[in-house]
């Protein structure tokens, strides 16, 4: 799923925007692959449960006027589809934080998505859109290994792509999110935000209409929310419509154009491997921007931490540290270009998985050319 922070902002306010994001963001927020522990996406075979349409309440009636208004849309057909929305129990719960969140660990992680069966979807997605994810690299800078690596996180290849019907979900959260969540009026908040996002694209195109998504609205091969959809999304095929559903070919581009708006730097690397042996002080210091670029290579190496293959690298380095269960952390030092793979989504467990599945799949695509 797709999240945003402003674009050309400084470091120091992109850090301030990272620990609001953090707080609006705790566990139970979008699709399976945001946090940094859950399970990939595996088909369901769980009976989406569906209550009563919301009807013609004051609350749909005060909801429909707003947004209407804010999107320019027509009062009736707006209120005509929330109030025919239905109630998602399972979304409900599933938006709450966990009652236990279990201990966080990079090794497991990871390895549930380089899967060989993953890896090998993956190869045959390349071979199928080779031509797309050539002209995604050339045109926006971004390898075609981290666009596969996006959809082979989010969905599978496009196989997983969620089992709630998207507005419905959305009415959900807008009009009967839980109010014991600790966020719950930001949250509630963000998500009438995207239900007015995905009711200007129905109007648009009512095709939509029983489109489905993850439970909270994502949808499509790269799970992106209705605003991302609104910002990002490419009618990359050049058939006349943007099908994120549908259209692999869309999705490519669209991840490629995602990253290319968040300012991705062509050549640049995504992190590299480092030595730590900083003393508890320092290392707390150096932890404390998170995935925000802040420290040069000097500084790093001052304070105890070694930075491999990165001679001659200018750019601030993030220190980013990724736990592994009961074991020894595990560390890398993250780049500008590690830090919009996050702007996807603001998990560094996540970023390193997406890097991992997709040089893996582009590894194992090259050699089966070759092997030809």
């Amino acid at each position: 799923m797709t999240v945003f922070l402003p674009l050309n902002i400084s470091r120091n306010t992109a850090l301030a925007c990272v620990c609001l994001f953090l707080m609006l963001c705790a566990p139970g927020f979008a699709t399976a692959a945001q946090h940094k522990n859950q399970k990939p996406h595996k088909a369901s075979k769980t009976k989406v449960l569906i209550g009563k349409a919301f009807g013609n309440t004051v609350a749909v009636k005060a909801l429909a006027q707003r947004l209407s208004a804010e999107r320019q849309l027509p009062k009736a057909w707006v209120q005509q589809n929330i109030a025919a929305a239905h109630l998602l129990p399972q979304v409900q719960q599933m938006v709450l934080p966990p009652n236990a969140p279990t201990a966080k660990n990079w090794q497991a992680y990871r390895a549930r998505f380089l899967q060989t069966e993953r890896i090998q979807a993956g190869v045959a997605f390349a071979r199928l859109h080779a031509d797309a994810l050539k002209r995604a690299e050339e045109r926006y800078g971004v390898p075609a290994s981290y666009v596969l690596g996006v959809l082979g996180v989010e969905t599978f290849f496009g196989q997983h792509q969620g089992q709630f019907k998207v507005l419905d979900a959305l009415a959900t959260l807008s009009l009967a999110f839980p109010k014991d969540h600790p966020y719950a009026s930001e949250r509630q908040a963000f998500f009438e935000n995207e239900l007015g996002h995905h009711l200007e694209q129905l109007h648009a195109q009512p095709t939509l209409k029983n489109q489905l998504g993850s439970y909270a609205g994502a949808s499509g091969w790269p799970q992106f929310m209705p605003s991302s959809i609104a910002k990002f999304a490419l009618d990359f095929d050049g058939d006349g419509r943007i099908d994120l559903s549908h259209s692999a070919v869309d999705a490519i581009g669209s991840v490629a154009h995602y990253f290319q708006a968040y300012g991705w730097q062509t050549g640049m690397p995504t992190h590299f491997e480092v030595k730590v042996s900083a003393n508890d002080a320092d290392l707390a210091a150096l932890l404390a921007p998170d995935i925000v670029p802040t420290w040069s290579l000097s500084h790093l190496r001052d304070k105890g931490v070694e930075v491999l293959d990165a001679s001659g690298f200018a750019q601030p380095l993030a220190l980013v540290q990724l736990f592994n269960a009961d074991d020894a952390p595990t560390y890398v030092a993250g780049t500008d270009n590690f830090f919009v793979i996050t702007r996807y989504n603001r998990s560094s467990y996540y970023a390193l998985a997406v890097i991992a599945l997709g040089e893996a799949v582009h590894a194992a695509w090259v050699a089966s050319l070759r092997s030809q």
